[in-house]
């Protein structure tokens, strides 16, 4: 095995790593939350009401909250309820026909019978089978259905107050995500205005890669404005938090659409590099300072998620859309197209600032037009 291949092992090792423990302490709050419930729940069933080994309880409790924010009262509710069922109806038909296999077989169709019928969800459904399953192989006794039925309210009761109580991290989160996302598109603009500077193909070929994977930056940002809605939609602690976390999820569209016209105006930066067409040095300048405003965005939107719009982003933005209208106009299609995109970006951008599509379309000056008596040459 040759040294470069065995690098490129090591270093998608560490990146894989690094992956592992960004996810798990992502979800560190949601592992010691079950963790607590869990213990919480046995010690209500076992220890204040007196109940022989409640392993119903915890298997409630941590069963319901899962490790995501995501629909979790309803999740809460399924479980708790499917739980419950499941022990009930095994409990019930253990005392009146036993075990074995024909009894589990029977045991488990009624239990789905009856999740289904009070149209209960997949994981309704689904507990209510498993539930059952175990009380009629693992736990197969004539008494303690009552108290067994009991433990499973119990766990899902504290899955539910555990559910209202969540940290602030998913609320600053897709601010958060958002800022990254702006901070690539300058990035992306600072690359860009560079390959117009040099003209230089290879550089252009790789600024033009590195766009066109930026996909799963919209998608983290989506999983997190979710995430966001989920929590202020479950926890009553964090009511005041629903209008923001609304104005936030709404942003999700504009970001992709301004994501979107950087890739346009890599892609047309490529293809003027690729036919040697020279760039104005007035369009490196003003794609050097839309990449500064989207600088001042990104930290607005990190760093005071209180504001109702980011003014001193609105006013560098505002400031760069007055250079597009002054910039020279070219008669070669690729720099006619790179300005559309500018200027589409600053637009897509003061978007991002609360104006509305059409309040950032009339926010640009006019451009220059000495150029419109001449034929345009096309690449």
């Amino acid at each position: 095995m040759d040294m470069p291949h065995l690098d490129d092992v090591r270093a998608r090792g560490r990146t894989s790593a690094a992956v592992r423990v960004r996810r798990w302490q992502s979800k560190s709050w949601h592992v010691a939350q079950c963790a607590i419930a869990a213990g919480l729940a046995w010690f209500v069933a076992s220890d204040l009401l007196g109940h022989d080994t409640p392993f119903f309880a915890p298997i409630a409790a941590v069963a319901a909250l899962g490790t995501s924010y995501g629909q979790r009262l309803r999740r809460v509710g399924e479980v708790a309820i499917g739980v419950a069922i499941g022990v009930l109806i095994g409990d019930l038909l253990v005392t009146q026909i036993g075990t074995g296999w024909w009894q589990l077989t029977i045991i488990v169709a009624l239990a789905m019978s009856t999740a289904i019928l009070l149209d209960g969800g997949q994981l309704f459904v689904t507990q209510a089978a498993v539930q059952a399953i175990v009380v009629t192989t693992l736990a197969p006794t004539t008494s303690g259905a009552f108290t067994r039925w009991t433990d499973a309210l119990i766990g899902g009761s504290l899955a539910l107050l555990a559910a209202a109580i969540v940290p602030a991290a998913p609320l600053r989160r897709p601010r958060e995500q958002a800022a990254v996302v702006i901070r690539k598109i300058a990035g992306l603009l600072r690359v860009a205005a560079d390959v117009m500077e040099s003209g230089e193909v290879e550089p252009a070929m790789a600024l033009l890669a590195d766009a066109r994977a930026t996909d799963y930056l919209i998608r983290e940002l989506q999983a997190a404005a979710d995430e966001g809605l989920a929590v202020v939609a479950s926890s009553p602690f964090r009511l005041r938090h629903r209008p923001g976390m609304r104005r936030m999820a709404e942003l999700v569209d504009p970001l992709d659409k301004s994501l979107r016209t950087t890739r346009v105006l890599v892609r047309r930066t490529a293809v003027a590099a690729y036919h040697r067409r020279p760039v104005p040095a007035s369009y490196v300048v003003v794609c050097r300072e839309l990449a500064d405003a989207a600088d001042v965005l990104a930290e607005e939107f990190r760093a005071d998620p209180s504001t109702e719009g980011p003014s001193a982003a609105r006013a560098a933005l505002m400031a760069v859309g007055q250079h597009t209208s002054e910039l020279q106009r070219s008669h070669a299609l690729s720099i006619e197209v790179v300005l559309a995109m500018l200027r589409g970006l600053v637009a897509d951008l003061l978007e991002l600032t609360g104006l509305s599509p059409l309040e950032a379309t009339d926010a640009l000056p006019a451009p220059r037009r000495d150029w419109l008596d001449d034929d345009l040459r096309h690449d």
